[in-house]
């Protein structure tokens, strides 16, 4: 059985200003490298892309940053899943498409860590699957917290990062990835 790629969320709207601290400016780049890492090998691999209910986010169906960012844009062939909430397994095909590709093992990387990468890593790992979460190819934001203390985005990727790891999933770099991936899947 094959490992099958996540790609959540790549849109040209992840550049939006309304991001304003952004960090992991290296996931752009890493997540291009295992999209062409899954394509060399031909194993499977799904773009997650956001369609906004809110006419004025920048992931709203009509605005030209709804597109996938180049570097990741997917081939004609390559099976693309819509989603409106932060889950891709809520109100979506997500699950069905895993199925019928026989998918039991998850690599994940995208946009963003705390808010959509989080919640369908968490349903994944619930839900049974195996899940490797690629670190240095997801983008997590600025945040601030209840008390109004502002966290970098660097501290809430490394504490999402340690939040999921072991748990709902296994945390590692794309680069480990790709070498442990020969086909077949990652245990």
């Amino acid at each position: 059985m094959t490992a099958t790629l996540l790609l959540i969320d790549m849109q040209k709207a992840m550049d939006d200003p309304i991001f304003d601290e952004q960090g992991q400016p290296q996931a752009l780049a890493n997540a291009a490298a295992l999209l062409a890492h899954w394509r060399q090998r031909g194993n499977p691999l799904i773009h997650i892309r956001h369609d906004s209910m809110d006419p004025s986010s920048p992931y709203a169906p009509h605005q030209p940053s709804h597109e996938f960012k180049d570097e990741v844009a997917p081939l004609d062939h390559e099976t693309i899943v819509e989603k409106r909430t932060n889950n891709a397994f809520i109100g979506t095909d997500l699950m069905q498409v895993l199925e019928e590709i026989g998918s039991s093992d998850l690599v994940v990387c995208g946009v963003h860590l705390q808010d959509c990468v989080e919640s369908t890593v968490r349903m994944a790992g619930n839900l049974g699957f195996m899940v490797f979460l690629a670190a240095d190819a997801v983008v997590s934001l600025g945040q601030t917290d209840i008390n109004g203390k502002k966290w970098s985005a660097d501290d809430v990727h490394a504490l999402t990062l340690g939040i999921l790891d072991g748990q709902y999933a296994k945390v590692m770099n794309s680069s480990d990835l790709m070498m442990n991936i020969e086909g077949t899947a990652v245990h």
